[in-house]
């Protein structure tokens, strides 16, 4: 597991390829309209002023679209695939608005259905297909030693020391390491004897680096703290023409998909927030009703078999309904089939464990395929939960780890999860020391700073085969 780069990182655009907006504005309204025009000629249809108007229309509302929605510009560092939702969306909008245009106008028997639905499947795959070779070549130059940045840190060795093994160890980002300026005594640093050979002078040395050109960037890692040394810094470098950034010490905040909020005029810094925020919310809570569906479509009559066979192998109810913590903090009643000869909900929960003789004879097969947790699809279906995201634990449990683990309550930013990434990093049955309780939290916390779409499916299909060779479930 992987920590994530810090945001600030990669914030200065100019100088990467490409960088001018005006630029991709016009590159993407060519692919749209080279797009068409390709797509007509290989289809036979024939191209006449209504297709001209269409491809003219796609390339001017997709520049309208795409600024807000992200997929304009990019930053040293971005990953290609960041590109996928910005462009899905900006272009999905696009499609949506010319057949609203053509319905209006009565134009839309004009048009080859074959070609249209071409055009409007292959455009977002040409728009990231550029995108991802701009990036590549970006890359290519900066690890040739071409269009490098030559960055500077404002502040002490350990404030920076994760600053600085990003930059150096991602030559990907066009970045290079000038040094590092503090006014304070060097002595103070316990990295002083590792790092010494970067440190270049006070801030005044800074400064006079920054008005010759010798530093394009500056990073600012001082603490909030010592708000007057940031601005005045700020004040002295507004002189010079280095890009500034601040970097927030992680360490001190615990930074949980932080982002700029505005309330109102005023710019706020998230510093825990969901992912799930706005169009992204709206994806995650369309993928959950489209894969419960079809999983329940297809589990349905495995399920009533499995029900029956509850029934006939101990007394007792089918289902076992716990009282769990669901998004917020929520109590939520998380369904399974009964496993147990026994429905334990109160202030003390017992963990099962290896051979336990409260496990029916059906039930030790359901857990070990983890079949007994089929019925949390009607979960997902009535929204308390998502198909991926943190396991959720029973109500006396959380109560007992909230106190042992600074963060816990985090993971319940987010809605849980039938299965999860801490699962498939072998992390999934009992959880028999605090410890192994900590290292599942940890996953889940990189769940949701780096959740996108194609994470919930690579955990789906990592959860099918994990099932099958996981013997950890008892």
């Amino acid at each position: 597991m992987t920590a994530p780069q810090p945001p600030i990182l990669g914030g200065d655009t100019r100088g990467d390829f490409p960088t001018n907006t005006l630029f991709f504005w016009l590159a993407d309204a060519s692919i749209i309209m080279l797009s068409l025009v390709v797509l007509a000629a290989l289809l036979n249809a024939s191209w006449d002023i209504h297709y001209w108007m269409a491809a003219l229309l796609g390339g001017l509302i997709f520049a309208i679209y795409a600024q807000p929605a992200g997929a304009i510009g990019t930053r040293r560092g971005q990953p290609a695939d960041s590109f996928i939702w910005p462009i899905t969306t900006a272009w999905g909008a696009t499609a949506a608005t010319l057949t609203a245009v053509a319905f209006i106008t009565q134009t839309s028997n004009e048009f080859s259905r074959l070609v249209t639905l071409c055009w409007f499947l292959a455009v977002p795959l040409l728009l990231f297909a550029w995108r991802y070779a701009g990036i590549h070549f970006s890359k290519k130059l900066y690890e040739s030693g071409r269009n490098i940045k030559q960055a500077a840190i404002a502040g002490s060795i350990d404030e920076s020391a994760e600053l600085i093994r990003v930059i150096e160890d991602n030559p990907d980002l066009g970045l290079r390491l000038v040094g590092i300026y503090d006014d304070r005594n060097l002595n103070r640093d316990s990295e002083k004897e590792t790092r010494e050979d970067l440190f270049r002078g006070n801030f005044k040395a800074l400064i006079g680096s920054a008005r010759t050109g010798v530093v394009d960037l500056v990073y600012i890692t001082l603490p909030l703290k010592a708000e007057k040394r940031i601005s005045d810094l700020i004040r002295d470098l507004s002189d010079t023409t280095a890009s500034i950034h601040y970097v927030p010490n992680r360490m001190t905040f615990d930074l949980l998909h932080s982002r700029w909020i505005y309330l109102g005029p005023l710019p706020t810094l998230s510093i825990r927030e969901t992912p799930f925020y706005g169009a992204d919310g709206w994806l995650k809570s369309l993928e959950d009703l489209v894969l419960a569906l079809i999983a329940l479509v297809l589990i349905a009559l495995p399920m009533a078999v499995i029900a029956i066979a509850v029934k006939l192998d101990s007394p007792g109810p089918i289902f076992f309904r716990q009282k769990r913590y669901g998004r917020d903090g929520r109590v939520i009643p998380v369904l399974k089939f009964r496993t147990m000869r026994v429905c334990e909900d109160g202030a003390q929960v017992t963990q099962a464990t290896k051979g336990d003789s409260r496990v029916t004879n059906l039930g030790r097969f359901l857990r070990r395929y983890s079949l007994d947790e089929l019925p949390q699809f009607l979960n997902v279906l009535r929204g308390d939960m998502s198909i991926v995201g943190p396991r959720p634990h029973a109500v006396a449990h959380n109560e007992a780890y909230r106190r042992l683990i600074p963060g816990y309550m985090l993971r319940h930013k987010v809605k849980p999860g039938i299965t999860g990434w801490a699962q498939v990093n072998g992390l999934r049955g009992e959880t028999e020391t605090t410890e192994k309780m900590r290292r599942r939290v940890e996953y889940d916390m990189d769940y949701i700073r780096n959740w996108s779409l194609w994470l919930d499916l690579k955990i789906i299909a990592l959860t099918a085969i994990r099932v099958l060779a996981d013997a950890d479930a008892y």
